[in-house]
């Protein structure tokens, strides 16, 4: 071998190393990455990978239902069935829509907004075309499902209100969230999720939310839904129980009919709501489809606002149902007793004003028992001149006037009782002593609701208990309601032979037959009814109806009439019911509310439902959904 041939072999060694030395640098360098990748980062990338593959979708949990105290079902969550659209899946958007048109309704609107998802979404992802579909619509579109590429039924809930208006205002309604209401909780952002928006629907709204379920969908990488690979059902909201009555909830409101007004019924011991009606009232299932615009322009545009509560909502002046007051606080203070009189001519006057009695020839002497039995009202006139205004704040507040009674539902008002501070502080001028005198027949600044009126009933007929009102009944721990319902609530603090008198006046009203309320007496035995009748003027009275005589309300326009109040109890010899009502610019009390009031009584002292209510544990928390069909 010559010199040439060892320095090509010499030369070829060489590369060979190097070649070898660069491929084993190679494999290191790659073997290292590939450690790297799946010894020391390889949990990480290995969740990054199940996170793309995996799709975590929440399910919405069923909401919570709501009973009456006999466990009559008044808000459950029914089948909603809805029609998807699934562009990818349908050749011509168009010709499907256009099948679909003629089997359910579909507007000019419900077209432009699927074309404008369509464009906005993945062919893959569900539209929705339609929610609320009836049984008859979905047998349709199922048996033409031939020829309907792209069309498909999904069940979900929605709510529903058995009584329907009867119940509005103490139930709510659920709607769709709306942007104010995002507060970060994921359940909000859900497609058709509904949260409460009034009553006791949007008080109680989180526990009745319950907790989301969760799907685990395995999708390819541009997102499309493989298969599911797990399902998590939520967990139903919580279930309530109120102390109403359904029936007579409904009862009472079909006795207001026309009228705009409220009726209250409370039980005098406990405090529980047993009916609490407002009219007009408004649909609450409407709500939960969507309201259509023309239905809330009637509702906002409607002077006798079937939007507001007026049971706890509604301020309005009490006018002679706060002579029970001005006669506790005279009372109390000692500035009258049982046997005073005073001369009622049919008129007081101070400096150059007159003070009007009711009854233009005047009552003649009259005792605080006759004063209320016949609602004189130069007898109160006297009598809160003498006592003084701030006295009659203080009784007031006993009674559950000037704030907010504390009931468990959102919207209450707390009227407004006034005083000589009240006054300098808010208008900054002096009290006048001719604003004592109105204040004492339940005029002028005094503003109340129909449930404050009930709570001073039912205080008076129990003996001075200051019951607390409440319409939801605790029944996650029966012991701890029994426990509650044992101890009674805290004394006023009245001297008995004072409380005897002014009951004894509310029971001469109705069972006497000089009492104001006398044509709306219970006679039956054992069921009489003690109240007081109420006229609250909206207006000044002109000197020539004063002369005549004749104050025609059904003559006026109907916001220039006088408001018809009423409030009582019943038995009188045993008391367990109190009630207030109140009929809005529906003239006299004794003609036109002490009759609704009388029917409704009637209507609970029939049922008794204090009586005969089953224990508040009616309903439990399931773990598993409820759907009425």
């Amino acid at each position: 071998m010559d010199n040439r041939d060892q320095d090509r072999i010499r030369d070829f060694s060489r590369r060979t190393l190097l070649m070898g030395a660069g491929q084993v640098g190679l494999f290191g360098a790659l073997a290292a990455r590939l450690y790297h990748l799946q010894v020391i980062h390889g949990q990480r990338y290995t969740t990054l990978a199940e996170e793309n593959r995996i799709n975590l979708r929440l399910l919405p949990p069923s909401r919570g239902r709501i009973f009456d105290r006999f466990g009559t079902l008044i808000a459950t969550n029914q089948l909603n069935y809805r029609v998807l659209f699934t562009a990818e899946v349908s050749p011509d958007l168009g010709r499907t829509l256009d099948r679909l048109a003629q089997l359910i309704p579909l507007s000019e609107g419900d077209r432009a907004r699927i074309l404008r998802e369509v464009k906005q979404r993945s062919g893959f992802v569900p539209i929705t075309v339609r929610e609320f579909l009836s049984w008859d619509e979905v047998a349709r579109i199922e048996v033409n499902s031939l020829l309907l590429p792209g069309i498909s039924i999904e069940v979900g809930e929605r709510r529903d209100y058995p009584l329907g208006s009867d119940a509005a205002h103490v139930l709510g309604y659920v709607a769709a969230v709306s942007p104010q209401d995002l507060t970060g909780d994921p359940l909000l952002e859900l497609p058709g999720f509904r949260i409460g928006k009034s009553g006791i629907e949007r008080q109680f709204d989180l526990p009745m939310r319950g907790r989301a379920g969760a799907s685990q969908l395995e999708v390819n990488s541009v997102g499309r839904v493989i298969r599911e690979l797990e399902r998590r059902e939520g967990q139903p909201g919580r279930e309530l129980v109120l102390t109403v009555d359904a029936e007579l909830q409904r009862f009472a409101a079909k006795r207001l009919g026309e009228d705009s007004g409220a009726v209250v019924v409370i039980d005098v011991a406990k405090g529980e709501i047993l009916a609490l009606a407002s009219q007009p009232a408004f649909e609450p299932n409407s709500f939960v489809s969507g309201i259509e615009a023309s239905y809330w322009r009637e509702l906002t545009r409607n002077e006798r606002k079937p939007l507001n509560n007026k049971a706890i909502g509604g301020e309005f002046a009490p006018g002679s149902t706060f002579k029970m007051v001005v006669a506790m606080a005279a009372l109390e203070a000692g500035i009258i007793d049982p046997d005073t009189t005073f001369f009622c001519k049919g008129k007081v006057t101070l400096g150059d004003a007159e003070f009007n009695c009711w009854r233009k020839g005047g009552h003649g002497p009259v005792s605080v028992v006759r004063g209320l039995r016949e609602s004189c009202d130069v007898f109160f006139y006297v009598t809160a001149k003498r006592v003084g205004v701030d006295r009659i704040a203080e009784m007031a507040r006993r009674l559950g006037f000037g704030d907010r009674v504390g009931i468990d539902m959102p919207g209450e008002r707390p009227g407004l009782i006034p005083t000589m501070a009240w006054k300098k502080a808010t208008q900054k001028e002096s009290w006048a002593l001719g604003e004592t005198l109105i204040a004492g027949i339940g005029q002028g600044y005094i503003t109340v609701t129909p449930l404050q009126l009930a709570v001073m009933a039912a205080r008076l007929a129990n003996g001075g208990h200051a019951i607390v009102p409440h319409i939801c009944r605790d029944q996650a721990d029966e012991r701890t309601l029994k426990d509650r319902e044992a101890v009674l609530p805290p004394k006023i603090g009245f001297t008995e032979k004072n409380l005897a008198v002014v009951l004894q006046g509310m029971a001469e009203v109705m069972q006497h037959r000089s009492g104001t309320a006398y044509r709306s007496r219970i006679a039956e035995v054992g069921k009489e009814m003690a109240g007081k009748t109420g006229t609250s003027q909206v207006r000044r009275i002109t000197r020539s109806e004063r002369a005549t005589g004749v104050i025609a309300n059904d003559k006026l326009e109907w916001h220039l009439r006088d408001h018809a109040v009423f409030v009582g109890f019943a038995p009188i010899a045993a008391p367990r019911y109190a009630i207030a009502v109140l009929v809005e610019h529906g003239g006299g009390g004794s003609t036109t509310a002490a009759p609704i009031a009388k029917d409704v009584m009637l209507k609970c002292l029939e049922r008794d439902p204090i009586a005969h209510a089953p224990s508040a544990a009616l309903a439990t928390t399931t773990s598993t959904p409820r759907t009425e069909g």
